[in-house]
């Protein structure tokens, strides 16, 4: 399930090409100009996913559909909930097409009206990866734990949590200050997937007091934590995207990637068509190559974001990491019962236990 190393030069070919063609011109702000010399729609999209990443099925759409634009936001998942947000209160258009890792915002989102209902699937589509005709689950993407080979040569690294646990209060495992994680209250996904972990074990918290106790460092993204495994700066990264891990895997060896054998928790970017969008018509286009046969094939294939359309054969796929894990999966639902936690007074209440638990208390 590793991006081949002649893909990852790909991807890299694909983003030097793209330098020239698609400028910042804003922050986390991309355009992709259309290839046709005729007039040319404009598809705007707000994305939790990265660039260098959604390059290549940018290709392949404007391939397909030379006379479309489009301006690509790189944001931060709560960013993309607020901007959604602000700009569909004051009256504007806001994105064409939202695509973020934060289930349980995009959940909201259409929990709240701010979403329209389209129907861009087939028959084959799985029910489990849609809601309301509004959300629609396009990956299958595990948690996992990171850890770098190279500091675990005399020991072997955690296979789930209370090794974990029980690691980090070893006073002989000189992990202090080594391990890093989200900070969940800048970070969508961190939030979500530890909201997860106490779903399914309670005595989560007592792992986080060994994260505080063993000097945890918090990050608000993936890439911030497999840069420093990666390079030895930290030894280990919980509750790490296990795409992203993936895809550094590939070409940083020192990269270990273990699916926790007590649980493992499991997401779907969830994409959506904000009401307040300019092109409705253009996002359906988007999302439906997305959920294609050619889109989930590149995203499998290229990207190491496993597919979700049944129709796909080999190990990145829902069925291939059901098959193999089984029961140890727990994948996260789309549907109300995300929006729990999104009640400002019990966020407010988690935020607090999370403090408390690092501190110790």
């Amino acid at each position: 399930m590793h991006i081949k190393p002649m893909r990852k030069i790909l991807i890299f070919l694909f983003s030097c090409f793209f330098s020239i063609h698609a400028h910042d011109i804003a922050h986390g702000q991309s355009i992709f100009p259309a290839k046709s010399d005729q007039n040319s729609s404009i598809l705007t999209i707000y994305s939790s996913l990265e660039e260098v990443l959604a390059e290549p099925l940018i290709a392949v759409f404007q391939e397909q559909n030379p006379d479309i634009e489009i301006q690509y936001y790189d944001l931060q998942t709560l960013d993309i909930y607020e901007r959604v947000i602000q700009e569909s209160d004051g009256g504007q258009n806001t994105a064409d097409l939202v695509i973020s890792s934060a289930m349980d915002l995009q959940v909201k989102l259409v929990n709240d009206g701010y979403a329209l209902a389209i129907r861009p699937t087939d028959p084959q589509w799985p029910s489990w990866a849609k809601w309301q005709d509004s959300a629609f689950g396009l990956t299958f993407e595990p948690s996992v734990i990171v850890y770098n080979k190279t500091k675990f040569k005399t020991s072997k690294p955690p296979a789930n949590r209370s090794e974990l646990a029980l690691l980090l209060k070893d006073q002989n495992s000189d992990l202090f200050g080594q391990i890093g994680t989200y900070d969940i209250e800048r970070s969508g996904l961190g939030f979500l997937f530890l909201a997860r972990d106490i779903e399914h074990d309670r005595d989560i918290w007592s792992l986080v007091n060994a994260m505080g106790a063993s000097g945890v460092k918090l990050y608000p993204s993936s890439a911030s934590i497999l840069e420093r495994v990666s390079d030895g700066k930290l030894s280990l990264g919980y509750n790490i995207l296990g795409s992203y891990a993936q895809s550094w895997a590939a070409t940083n060896p020192d990269l270990g990637i273990i699916l926790p054998e007590d649980f493992t928790v499991v997401m779907t970017r969830i994409a959506l068509v904000p009401k307040a969008a300019e092109n409705p018509e253009l996002s359906a286009q988007f999302l439906r190559f997305l959920m294609s046969e050619k889109g989930q094939r590149i995203m499998a294939e290229d990207l190491e974001l496993a597919a979700v359309h049944p129709a796909i054969k080999g190990d990145n796929t829902a069925s291939a990491f059901r098959e193999k894990f089984g029961t140890r999966l727990r994948p996260i639902s789309i549907g109300p019962g995300l929006v729990a936690y999104l009640d400002q007074v019990k966020r407010a209440r988690f935020f607090e236990r999370w403090n408390r638990a690092l501190r110790g208390e």
